[in-house]
């Protein structure tokens, strides 16, 4: 209960100490309720909103190409060929309509529903919170035969409107160009990241068929000639899928596509099975990436689980004795993408990553249902592949269900006994401790020795693990060495995998310096990304860099790990010692240390190397991962082939 103040006190409590931020002030001030934050994510969101216009003229039939340029200097410049901005005055607020949009909240031809049937963008506040955050902002309007220009510095107008009227040729031209340059007073470094530019502008082009989209970035001008991008993608979704599966085994040719309109709601959907074991779906709505998902999303699996499930009984593929299939069985190794236009999205946080609309979970069910039904019975031959695959999914994975319980009892009888070779530590404070994963039993033993035994724990791994990429869970949780290491971490896997449970916040990948080391690294990273992916994204995962050699004398000796660090150690051992070779040493096998020298290079927190595992773009982690240790060997040969020359530091 609160205590009641002196009145002296709560005097000083009054009127004048409510502040009233006017215009974009509050903009600046609270720059992350806007666009999340004035990190990398925040800088890049200003260009996805001034481009976010231009899609929104596309999706209304008025534009069929967004250009997006960064310049050498960092100004961002946006053109459209829409119907441009209007210009003459808005009846409200007594100033042009341009001026308005770019210096008014909410103000937009995205709320009365008219000028937008649908949109993306900031619920219509996207132009002024660019130029709001912007030390400087330029914007052009080509209409009616005349360019209008006007400038704006953090919000507020430093021009006039100024009109222009515009060569004979050009009178036929409209469009928008906006060119901003983000504000160093607000954003902490001013760093585009190409990579996260066309990642997304590649996404909006797919769900938008027949719109073209070009970026340029003179900015990067290292990356010349490949700093300029064009995506146009005639078969939308539906490509997007194809791509997506375009370095895996398909069941059927063609993706399924779904389209439909209902009670104003445009619905599209894309899927296609193939025969890896992961689920991959990707939903939209308003072409914003609704990365937590929603009703859309929970409609489509809705759907897609009745339906087989319907057809299979009604083809006598399912008996009446034997149970339906689950959403997790008829979603193994399937690939889709859902996208959902609708007139007023309601979405979960200003950052958009969930869609809340009740009444989208029933158009989308309805839609899919419909199409799915009908494809099913117009394609039998595919339906029979497809329900095959989900029936072999069910058996597996209640033998995985069947053989993770066998080791949860065996763990039980055990007393709740961690693996025999596990060398434990002391300190029982996960947040203290880390768990080095070491190829080799004889590495293992060298380890166990060099250790700190209060905090580092010591597994060592015989052999080469199961590659999970070809395997399905049943088979996974029969392998020995992945049944050590998860009883050896305690969190679980999959969708049951629980960063709360974890024994050891630091797990470390502790190999060989050689192409057998590099391999039982990469199956592990395989089998961490596919089974306990939040240890990557949680920041949990590393990767111990063992030198390559040793240089020098015994007493004097240095360690280098790589060839270019062991080749400066020699020039300079050579400057001192003129006619006597200089002794290299070199490593292969961290079983070739002593215990001394392992804890020296390896172990010890204030000498050793670790690299942390990162997930960048989890999409393209897993076209990489099926690429390389997937079923298909044509799409890895020619991987292979095309960066054969690319390689260093190769050891056969």
């Amino acid at each position: 209960m609160a205590t009641k103040q002196a009145p002296d006190k709560a005097a000083m409590y009054t009127a004048s100490d409510i502040q009233v931020l006017e215009g974009l002030e509050g903009v600046r001030k609270r720059p992350g309720m806007y666009i999340g934050g004035t990190g990398n994510d925040g800088l890049h969101h200003l260009i996805y909103e001034i481009v976010d216009n231009g899609v929104d003229e596309f999706m209304a039939g008025e534009c069929t190409k967004v250009s997006i340029n960064i310049l050498e200097d960092g100004i961002v410049r946006v053109a459209d060929d829409g119907r441009g901005i209007p210009i003459d005055i808005h009846p409200k607020t007594g100033i042009s309509a341009v001026e308005t949009v770019m210096t008014t909240l909410h103000a937009g031809g995205k709320f009365g529903g008219k000028a937008y049937t649908v949109s993306g963008g900031l619920h219509g506040v996207g132009a002024s919170i660019v130029n709001a955050l912007s030390s400087s902002l330029r914007v052009e309007v080509y209409r009616d035969g005349e360019m209008h220009h006007q400038e704006f510095s953090r919000g507020k107008r430093t021009t006039d409107l100024i009109s222009e009227p515009v060569d004979m040729f050009s009178k036929e031209t409209s469009g928008t160009i906006i060119s901003f340059v983000p504000d160093p007073k607000i954003f902490r470094a001013i760093n585009y990241d190409f990579g996260m530019l066309t990642k997304r502008f590649k996404e909006m082009a797919y769900l938008n068929k027949g719109l073209e989209i070009n970026f340029r970035s003179d900015w990067h001008s290292d990356l010349q000639p490949n700093n300029h991008v064009t995506y146009l993608f005639k078969g939308g979704i539906s490509q997007y899928v194809s791509d997506l599966n375009e370095n895996r085994s398909v069941l059927h040719k063609d993706p399924i596509y779904i389209e439909s309109q209902i009670n104003g709601t445009k619905v599209e959907a894309a899927l296609q099975y193939n025969d890896n074991y992961t689920e991959f779906v990707f939903s939209f709505a308003n072409c914003i990436n609704t990365e937590e998902g929603g009703t859309h999303l929970t409609g489509f699996r809705s759907a897609l689980t009745r339906v087989i499930n319907d057809y299979a009984r009604k083809q006598s593929l399912i008996k009446n004795s034997d149970p339906n299939l689950s959403g997790e069985d008829t979603r193994e190794g399937l690939t889709a993408v859902i996208s959902v236009k609708l007139t007023d999205p309601e979405f979960e946080g200003q950052t958009k990553n969930k869609l809340g609309n009740p009444e989208i979970r029933n158009q989308v069910e309805t839609a899919v249902s419909d199409a799915l039904r009908i494809y099913l019975e117009d394609h039998p031959q595919d339906a029979k592949r497809i329900i095959d695959k989900c029936l072999i999914s069910q058996k597996a994975r209640e033998a995985a269900r069947k053989a993770r319980d066998l080791i949860i009892r065996k763990n039980a009888m055990d007393g709740g006994s961690l693996p025999g070779k596990l060398a434990d530590c002391s300190d029982k404070n996960p947040e203290n401790c880390e768990l080095y994963l070491v190829e080799g039993q004889s590495a293992g033993g060298t380890a166990k020795m060099g250790r700190d035994r209060n905090w580092q724990a010591i597994l060592p791994l015989k052999g080469k693990i199961l590659n999970v990429e070809k395997a399905r869970e049943d088979k996974m949780l029969a392998h020995e060495e992945i049944v050590a290491l998860t009883v050896a971490m305690g969190a679980g896997l999959g969708e049951e995998f629980d960063l709360e449970k974890l024994r050891y916040h630091r797990i470390i990948i502790m190999t060989d310096a050689d192409v057998d080391g590099a391999h039982i690294r990469t199956l592990l990273l395989t089998f961490f990304f596919r089974h306990m992916n939040p240890l990557i994204t949680n920041g949990n995962l590393y990767i111990a860099l063992p030198p390559l050699y040793r240089v020098g004398a015994t007493n004097k000796a240095k360690w280098a790990y790589s060839d270019e660090e062991k080749d400066q150690l020699v020039a300079q051992a050579s400057g001192r010692r003129s006619k006597t070779a200089i002794p290299i040493q070199r490593y292969k096998g961290l079983g070739e240390m002593s215990a001394e020298q392992l804890w020296e290079t390896t172990l010890d927190p204030e000498k050793r190397t670790l690299l942390q595992v990162a997930q960048g773009d989890a999409l393209e982690a897993d076209q990489t991962f099926s690429l390389l240790m997937g079923e298909l060997v044509e799409p890895r040969r020619d991987f292979i082939q095309s960066h054969a020359l690319e390689v260093q530091d190769l050891d056969v």
